[in-house]
């Protein structure tokens, strides 16, 4: 695959390839996939249908655990979203954390709270990127849930709003993590304070996250479990 203008080269090294599912639903595909665009990393996509015969039967072959994304370089597999982040990361220069030792540490305890909570947010309000206007009950566990993550966006924008528009200044593994959190905020039309509501336009405004979206837009597959709020 031919580097994309403004990807850093891996040189002698084999080549990137990450393993994605549906745009429209797969959010930890997300993750890792937007992370190596603002990296700047070149890689290959290989994209599998969510929810398909073939998925089953391809998926198999690559992850042990039977799911996306996957990270294959050379005899490398990684097959964790955050692990795949950890390691574009280094292959960057570590350029996916902030540089300071200390916001390094908050931004990696942020990344993890997404990867291991917001349960209530995940069941209530699955990823649909192309979706608007879906609304859904506002239940006190997903109530619960988007406060914390009010608090997290206007707390960090509050505390390193002059380092940069992203949640530590710089786009990091932290703002990849919560993309997904961002189109769910706009999907279901889900309140947010001010200071909230700035750093979701930054995150919905992002060239990367656009053309992901529009990707999605694209696809043509409906996984009819996954269509919630649909003339809430």
């Amino acid at each position: 695959m031919t580097p994309r203008p403004g990807t850093r080269s891996l040189g002698r090294m084999s080549a990137l390839t990450l393993v994605v599912g549906s745009r429209n639903y797969s959010s930890w595909s997300l993750r890792p996939w937007l992370l190596l665009r603002h990296l700047g990393l070149a890689f290959e996509e290989r994209l599998f249908h969510l929810d398909t015969p073939e998925f089953e039967a391809e998926i198999a072959k690559i992850s042990p655990t039977r799911r996306v994304p996957v990270l294959i370089h050379g005899d490398l597999v990684v097959w964790e979203s955050l692990a795949i982040c950890e390691y574009a990361s280094e292959l960057a220069g570590g350029r996916g954390w902030p540089a300071e030792p200390r916001l390094r540490a908050l931004a990696r305890a942020l990344a993890a709270e997404m990867h291991a909570g917001f349960g209530a947010l995940r069941s209530a309000c699955p990823m649909n990127a192309r979706a608007a206007g879906r609304r859904v009950p506002m239940t006190p566990s997903l109530a619960r849930d988007l406060a914390r993550i009010d608090a997290i966006w206007s707390g960090c924008r509050r505390e390193h709003g002059e380092l940069g528009p992203w949640l530590f200044g710089a786009f990091s593994i932290a703002d990849a993590m919560f993309a997904p959190v961002a189109l769910r905020v706009s999907t279901y039309g889900l309140p947010l304070s001010g200071l909230a509501s700035r750093y979701l336009d930054t995150a919905l405004a992002d060239p990367h996250l656009r053309e992901w979206i529009e990707a999605a837009v694209r696809e043509t597959r409906v996984i009819p479990h996954e269509e919630v709020g649909a003339g809430a």
